[in-house]
């Protein structure tokens, strides 16, 4: 907190303070949200939640992107710790590894079978 201003409610403020807590978590979700951000990106996590595990190939045809687009975006997800890879043979398929993006997925596109006309405090 900057010291040479006064605080309007200094309570308020001590418990802004307390829940900032450590700079660098913040600049880390600032990161992640950075590269969820990106629709295509997005819409590959979107597809890995509903299909709990896929393939690269799979994910092209879902999303109209490439195998390569594909790869590359993946790439990025997994360096983040957002989704993580599991080989069956030659078939290496991908899974959501943060279960803060598998919330946030359900808030931001529920399940058919979770929503309703009378939803409304979400």
């Amino acid at each position: 907190m900057s010291t040479d201003r006064k605080p309007i409610d200094p309570e308020r403020v001590a418990a802004a303070v307390d829940g900032l807590g450590d700079r660098a978590v913040i600049e880390e979700w600032a990161q992640r949200f950075s590269v969820v951000a990106d629709p295509s990106r997005l819409a590959l996590l979107v597809s890995i939640h509903y299909a709990r595990e896929i393939s690269v190939t799979d994910l092209a045809a879902v999303t109209g992107m490439t195998d390569t687009a594909v790869s590359q975006a993946l790439r990025l997800l997994r360096a983040h710790g957002l989704v993580t890879a599991q080989r069956t043979g030659r078939v290496v398929r991908y899974r959501l590894a943060d279960a803060t993006v598998h919330e946030l997925i359900h808030r931001v596109r529920p399940h058919p079978q979770e929503s309703s006309p009378d939803q409304g405090d979400r």
